[in-house]
């Protein structure tokens, strides 16, 4: 069994206890301030509303090279969001930072765009002559598949009008492919920890040349029990590499990892406009207590509210997520379940036809979530109470996003009232006993905007979007079939290894011409040579980074 397999996967949940308290109304006014979770760093830079001085600002402004503007600016990108402004200026003078901003708020162009800024592709000017030509020179580390596969296609983004080669690696695929756009050269490599330590025990990944190491959603990382993967993989770089860590929420764990791993990195905390707490004001936050067997016929009934539009309904176990799934799809609905028991091309092709509008709802665990970052999602259920309040809070901030409103529906099981109160008091919300509900409440309608006289069924005439079944599921080769099966070979092995896999860790990754060099190792893309002399920026703290002595 490989690391990713084991680690890359939903967790079943613990339980709580604490004490009961009287009922309570079942929406929670936003306007109070909330407590801050486990927050142990003192910001070194804060934006403290200075979003529209921020906002007037272009990326040209902050010294990012034309490609990437250009690129950026091809798709309607042109003016940073707070985190990226006050990421570039410390990042692009090769000074460690810690991250801290919500989940949403643009921090993979952050440290993406000081990443490009240091990275050679084939052709550029310096790369001949680069001893780690061929080799990453960046790592970026998720903890999630989807997160990984999300933040490598806006790093191709970025990087259209270059000849850098961004190769994706995270369990669910099969090993060839990716071992194979290794072997070809990849500039940039994002992945999951588990696979990241699968290749590099194989001799594939070689890291003694990464000189920038991003580590992203570092909380939900160690919270997934990473933290043995990730010190293991930043053992494996050089110690005077430029290290970015991004997360939501600064517990204990994280901070220690930051001191241990980090020089003297700058803390950086951007904050939505009139956002004075963990929970997002723009979002209305409904609490209520069901019955386990009405749940359904409550959700159904929100489903048809005014207004509604994409939405979330999240689960704590997989078991849970392909049921609810199953029953609203039944009644109706146009519905996709997201949750580890899928084979990643289901995952992939669930999450597909829900940004193209062809399911509007999807069902999904905690984990699986992690990648879905879709602007226009107007309802977040959370069919089953999260574990705690970070999970709270990054499962409502799927909604409410880039300055949308949102509306959050949370369930809470009778005995899962002692576990809402811990949640309740941790985020400083003003309700700490949930409203018995059911599908008959009058409450229920008039909160949400439910017509009268909806049922448990969608009407035949509402039911218009496509389905899942009409967006087609990609072969990722997950049971070990390589790109040469194509031309009538195949991998071997459960694992996907092949004649070309046992090969593989004799040297680093090979050259590859740099006139055919792809853009994102899993689609090769012919890419634009360019023709302007570049000076790599080597520095920390505005000095040369000088290389490690071969041995």
């Amino acid at each position: 069994m490989t690391n990713e397999d084991r680690r890359d996967d939903d967790v079943e949940p613990a339980q709580q206890d604490a004490p009961a308290t009287q009922p309570a109304s079942g929406i929670i006014e936003t306007a109070g301030a909330h407590a801050p979770v486990l927050e142990e760093a003192t910001p070194d830079i804060t934006d403290e509303g200075g979003q529209a001085e921020l906002g007037a600002r272009r990326f040209a402004d902050f010294g990012v090279e034309p490609e990437i503007c250009q690129a950026l600016a091809a798709k309607g990108i042109t003016s940073p969001f707070p985190i990226q402004a006050l990421t570039l200026p410390v990042a692009l003078t090769g000074q460690d930072i810690i991250g801290q901003a919500k989940t949403g708020t643009g921090k993979t162009l952050g440290f993406g765009i000081p990443l490009l800024m240091d990275t050679l592709g084939p052709g550029e000017e310096g790369w001949d002559e680069d001893p780690a030509s061929g080799s990453p020179q960046a790592l970026v580390v998720l903890p999630t598949r989807e997160l990984a596969k999300q933040v490598a296609e806006e790093l191709a983004t970025a990087a259209a009008l270059r000849t850098v080669r961004i190769t994706q690696v995270y369990g669910g695929r099969a090993y060839e492919p990716q071992i194979e756009a290794l072997e070809r050269g990849a500039e940039i490599v994002v992945g999951t920890p588990g696979r990241i330590i699968d290749l590099m025990d194989r001799r594939v990944l070689n890291l003694e040349h990464v000189t920038t190491v991003v580590l992203d959603e570092a909380d939900e990382m160690l919270d997934l029990g990473f933290l043995p993967d990730v010190e293991k993989i930043l053992s494996r770089t050089r110690p005077d590499r430029h290290t970015m860590l991004f997360s939501a929420t600064m517990p204990g764990a994280v901070v220690t990892l930051a001191r241990r791993y980090m020089t003297k990195p700058t803390h950086i905390r951007a904050q939505d406009p009139g956002d004075e707490g963990m929970t997002v004001k723009s979002v209305q936050q409904v609490v209520y207590r069901t019955h386990a067997l009405n749940k359904v016929e409550v959700v159904s009934r929100i489903l048809q509210a005014e207004g509604r539009g994409r939405t979330i309904i999240f689960a704590r176990t997989k078991r849970t997520a392909a049921r609810v799934a199953e029953d609203l799809a039944a009644r109706g609905f146009a519905t996709a379940s997201l949750h580890g028991d899928l084979g990643q091309g289901a995952r992939e092709q669930a999450l597909r036809a829900f940004r193209n509008n062809k399911v509007d709802v999807l069902v999904s665990t905690d984990v699986a979530a992690r990648g879905i970052d879709v602007d226009d999602v107007t309802h977040v259920i959370n069919y089953q109470c999260p574990e705690d309040e970070k999970i709270y809070v990054h499962r409502i901030g799927r909604t409410g996003r880039a300055g949308n409103s949102g509306t959050a529906v949370t369930f809470v099981d009778w005995d899962d009232v002692p576990r809402w109160r811990i949640i309740a008091k941790a985020l400083g919300l003003p309700i700490e006993e949930p409203v018995e509900t059911y599908h008959t409440s009058a409450h229920l309608f008039a909160d949400l905007s439910i017509p009268e006289g909806v049922t448990g069924r969608l009407p035949k005439e509402m039911r218009v979007l496509a389905g899942l079944d009409a967006e087609e599921i990609e072969d990722l080769g997950e049971t070990g079939r390589s790109r040469r099966a194509d031309r009538g070979e195949r991998g071997r092995g459960r694992g996907g290894r092949s004649s070309r896999g046992s090969r593989s860790g004799r040297g680093r990754a090979g050259r590859q011409d740099p006139g055919s060099a792809g853009g994102t190792g899993e689609a090769g893309q012919d890419k634009p040579r360019r023709t302007r002399t570049r000076t790599r920026k080597r520095t920390r703290g505005g000095r040369p980074i000088t290389p490690p002595q071969e041995q």
